[in-house]
């Protein structure tokens, strides 16, 4: 075993200029060089009780991989990981790890130490598995003569589909966009998460057997009873996602310049609406204000940000409330992005112009915001902000893109009898993802509302050990 390497922190992770990032969509990380990752590997301290393992949603064998870093067995890294993991090059870019597994990593509990940076070197391990694999060498397994539908192909869908693709089933993702990969493709930016990357990793699944469909909106092209009957699949999984953006219900919230943050990203990061040949163009704003704390907020200020504009992001609670993750906080601040904490907005307001022939008619002209201050602890423990008397300000902006979270799509339930719903529109289900259908199971941001990657991931590794019981069970 190779010798330990004590040092109280992480091997920092090398990263574009700001000055220079802030200007071009490339990826902000640049990932550990082969000396960088065998020196964080080598701060695992291989403890026994491994509650980095249990931290993680789809359970990687952390200390394994790692150790196999530590030893310079590159690719022995990425195969461990491999057994657990559907995306590791996309998890090592954006799950919060510091939130899960590096949360409860046994390096990080003594006062001044860090945890080992276990994103960062599954990150590495992934990247190098895709830099010297010459060609795609996934043996399809043989056929049980079994077919799975999977509906959506983000994260959880994903997932669910290469470990039932891995089991011999005929495994058939039907995606609404024109593009695989779901959020991963329309939500992430490029900045953050490149999609060669993902297209990667799509390919993995497919030299696996898996079939993607796209253009296919289940509901409407087909319904999930006629994917069963009609088609002949045993079971359905339904990895949706959650993609109805929420709004405050403002006055000016229907102005000509205001997206949800899903509108925007998804504009921007699939269909490069920025380009001045766009057909679906999006405004190019110069003072830009983002409401919201979270990392899709943080996403779209980013972009926001590259596209030239001075952005702002609006939250209604402070700094340390702000539910992003600390390094995408640290990026934008970087990036030169104003956050405006303990700050609500209560209307947006148009330009003063009431001729509908003016160029300018029904445009944002300005964000009207009040003060907040933080009073007693909600339900969930956050500190409830309330409104100061007479803090009103007015915050000259010519977009707001609004990025509240988000929803299920109402489709499927319109469209699906005896499916049962949630009071916000999830997908109800059990702890394994099943429906109240027969043969019909569900996970990710579907069932849960918007969450983590890795969790949806985890969702889905669930529901197909589920699937395969149920479709099993069946035979006998």
């Amino acid at each position: 075993m190779p010798p330990f390497n004590m040092q109280p922190l992480k091997n920092p992770m090398p990263t574009q200029d700001a000055n220079v990032r802030k200007g071009n969509f490339d990826e902000v990380a640049l990932g550990y060089t082969a000396e960088q990752a065998i020196s964080e590997a080598k701060r695992c301290i291989r403890c026994k009780h491994r509650p980095c393992v249990a931290g993680c949603p789809v359970n990687v064998k952390i200390p394994e991989f790692i150790g196999k870093i530590a030893e310079g067995d590159f690719e022995g890294a990425y195969q461990i990981i491999a057994e657990d993991s559907s995306l590791p090059a996309v998890c090592g870019r954006v799950c919060p790890q510091e939130k899960q597994c590096e949360r409860v990593c046994t390096r990080g509990i003594k006062a001044g130490c860090e945890s080992v940076g276990i994103g960062r070197l599954e990150r590495f391990a992934a990247d190098w598995h895709m830099a010297h694999e010459k060609a795609l060498n996934a043996v399809t397994p043989p056929t049980n003569g079994h077919k799975v539908a999977v509906i959506g192909s983000g994260p959880a869908g994903l997932t669910c589909a290469g470990d039932l693709a891995r089991k011999g089933y005929d495994v058939t993702v039907f995606e609404a966009l024109h593009v695989a990969g779901g959020v991963l493709v329309y939500g992430i930016p490029e900045f953050r998460l490149p999609k060669a990357i993902v297209e990667r990793e799509i390919d993995q699944l497919c030299a696996l057997g898996v079939k993607i469909e796209t253009n296919m909106v289940i509901g409407r092209v087909l319904t999930i009873e006629e994917l069963k009957t009609e088609y002949g699949f045993a079971a359905v999984f339904i990895g949706s996602g959650a993609g109805l953006p929420k709004f405050m219900n403002i006055p000016g919230e229907n102005l000509k310049g205001v997206y949800s943050a899903n509108e925007f990203l998804t504009r921007s990061n699939l269909m490069k609406a920025y380009e001045e040949d766009s057909h679906t163009p999006i405004q190019r704003g110069k003072r830009v204000a983002v409401v919201g704390g979270g990392n899709v907020a943080m996403d779209a200020a980013r972009t926001a940000r590259r596209l030239g504009a001075e952005v702002h992001i609006i939250y209604r609670r402070g700094e340390e409330e702000l539910p992003a993750r600390q390094e995408e906080i640290e990026h934008a601040k970087e990036e030169g992005i104003i956050f405006d904490l303990l700050t609500n907005p209560v209307r947006i307001l148009a330009t003063e112009t009431t001729d509908p022939r003016d160029p300018s008619f029904g445009w944002v002209q300005a964000i009207e915001c009040v003060r907040m201050e933080l009073g007693e602890a909600d339900e969930s423990g956050r500190r409830s902000p309330k409104a100061v008397a007479g803090s009103e300000f007015t915050l000259p902006v010519d977009c707001v893109i609004m990025s509240l979270g988000t929803s299920p799509n109402p489709l499927l339930k319109a469209t699906t009898a005896g499916l049962n719903t949630l009071r916000r529109g999830e997908i109800e289900v059990d702890a394994v993802g099943k429906t109240s259908l027969e043969g019909v199971y569900c996970g990710g941001d579907a069932a849960t509302g918007a969450a983590t990657v890795i969790k949806a991931m985890g969702a889905g590794k669930i529901a197909a050990r589920a699937i395969d019981e149920y479709i099993q069970s069946k035979e006998k």
